[in-house]
């Protein structure tokens, strides 16, 4: 089975509990930390993907990090992760989790890719674009490539709007190619 899909059923089960257990807001804070700490740390993302390095020794490094901070119903699901051997899907565990819970409360997450950081009021109106055809509440994330030499890349979910001046002269080439 994929890692994809091996973490969205953890994901979905973790949802499930946080909910029976009315503690979602406080195991979503603790999987955006888990996410942070790993993406960070490459070391500890080869540790537990690594099949060598024993469960308890993984298990051990969790606890350091996350042990006292984390929710209880974290701390057990590491243990159930990693005592199946399924430590290497935590991170991927993780983002499947935020996911999960965007979509539980209408969140949408959206990427604008831009030549030049985009203003605090070019933001915004991309929010209230994005919330007129998404939903109530949009987490925009701006990147930055020069490359694209004037206009931006806008990326919802599975959409794409590409209105770059690089983008442009691709279709153009194409086109003329033809």
């Amino acid at each position: 089975m994929s890692e994809f899909k091996v973490a969205s059923r953890y994901a979905k089960s973790l949802i499930d509990l946080a909910k029976e257990q009315n503690a979602l807001e406080a195991i979503h804070g603790d999987m955006l930390q888990v996410i942070d700490v790993i993406k960070s740390n490459s070391n500890l993302r080869a540790v537990l993907k690594n099949p060598i390095i024993k469960l308890d020794k993984k298990a051990s490094i969790l606890k350091e990090i996350f042990g006292e901070r984390a929710h209880k119903s974290v701390a057990a699901f590491f243990d159930l992760l990693v005592n199946k051997g399924r430590a290497g899907v935590i991170y991927a565990t993780a983002k499947e989790f935020i996911s999960e819970y965007n979509r539980e409360k209408g969140i949408v997450e959206a990427t604008v890719v831009s030549a030049a950081p985009l203003s605090k009021e070019h933001q915004e109106e991309m929010i209230a674009l994005i919330k007129k055809d998404y939903g109530n509440q949009v987490i925009l994330t701006n990147e930055v490539n020069p490359d694209l030499i004037g206009g931006f890349i806008l990326r919802v979910g599975d959409k794409q709007i590409d209105t770059s001046i690089a983008g442009q002269l691709n279709k153009l080439e194409q086109h003329l190619s033809e």
